[in-house]
């Protein structure tokens, strides 16, 4: 067994093996969803809100000054997304490539580090498989969790899955299959399951499948493409307050958020029971919306803290705790260990 005096990896990097696409948003109807649908555009709407937002104690306590303060116009310019009149279906199409080759860093400065690494994983693979993590990843497709909130408030939500440059091919009814655990199985479930194993594994080169939602949504209804960051907002009136990501006028999603909808398989953290919900699969547990790390250095259940044993040889408490680093391993990320330490 190697030790860290010896096998310090200062840099370490591994790249992703879930690799999604964006994910592009077309409208169509129910009845003709598999035949016919149109990209979805943006527009862009100026509109006069009013002050909602938590004020001052002094403006609060005085019922004049109140009143002069939400008098003001709150005049925004934003992006909108929306089905066309005719259209009560939202196609949301993307592909997933699935890659093999989590033993091997994509950089390592250490050989000794490197080999016992690799023991470990390949040791992981030979025993579990990656079935564990396939099954979860599986579900996340068939759920359609990646429509994010597109996907609440459907009347219908059919997922279909094709691997490319094949015949074979899943349909999923996602409104049957929870968000909440990952208890859910069926022989299409299973069957997606040993093939994206089968890729992670290395017993297939590589998967790519395609992938198609319709959520039936109603008639004219918004849509909600992903959201771009605006870091420089400046104090003009005439910039947008919000903006949608579109690819070529195409309404889209970010590559970058489906793949969190896919790795959100983290049932295993300290508060799972407490909280209720997978998290995505993340080095500290993170929860942004929330202000959270659910996995902490203090407590021992951060990826590098449990990594740095695991790829030294040190056998893991269970198993659960052997999935969650081999799911940040499938996720990729640099985690070369400081010289200074």
């Amino acid at each position: 067994m190697a030790t860290k005096k010896d096998d310090k990896a200062s840099v370490l990097a591994f790249e992703k093996k879930l690799v999604p696409s964006d994910g592009y948003l077309y409208g169509t109807t129910w009845a003709n969803r598999y035949t016919k649908a149109d990209p979805l555009e943006l527009r862009e709407k100026s509109v006069r809100g009013t002050i909602s937002n938590r004020l001052k104690k002094a403006l609060q306590d005085d019922p004049m000054k109140l009143d002069a303060e939400v008098e003001k116009a709150n005049l925004q310019t934003v992006d909108s997304c929306s089905l066309l009149p005719e259209h009560d279906t939202l196609k949301l199409s993307f592909t997933l490539k699935i890659l093999s080759g989590v033993e091997t860093p994509s950089a390592c400065n250490n050989a000794n580090f490197q080999a016992s690494y690799q023991t470990a994983v390949k040791g992981y693979i030979a025993e579990e498989g990656f079935t564990a993590l396939a099954k979860r990843y599986a579900i996340n497709i068939a759920n359609g969790r990646f429509l994010w909130r597109n996907r609440v408030g459907v009347d219908a939500l059919e997922i279909h899955v094709k691997v490319s440059n094949s015949e074979t091919t899943w349909t999923f009814d996602a409104t049957q299959i929870s968000t909440q655990n990952f208890e859910n199985s069926n022989p299409d479930i299973e069957n997606l399951a040993a093939k994206i194993a089968d890729a992670l594994a290395g017993k297939t080169e590589f998967l790519l499948l395609e992938i198609n939602a319709y959520a039936q949504i109603g008639y004219a209804q918004d849509v909600y493409p992903s959201e771009e960051l605006v870091l420089d907002k400046g104090n003009s009136k005439s910039k947008k307050s919000k903006i949608l990501y579109h690819v070529k006028n195409v309404a889209a999603l970010h590559s970058q958020k489906i793949g969190n909808a896919l790795r959100t398989i983290d049932t295993w953290y300290p508060e799972f029971e407490e909280h209720g919900k997978p998290i995505a699969i993340e080095p500290y547990g993170a929860v942004t919306n929330l202000g959270r790390a659910f996995r902490t250095p203090k407590e021992k259940v951060d990826f590098f803290t449990l990594f740095d044993k695991f790829a030294r040889g040190t056998t893991l408490e269970n198993k659960e705790l052997e999935h969650y680093v081999m799911a940040v391993l499938v996720r990729g990320g640099v985690f070369g260990e400081s010289e200074k330490e």
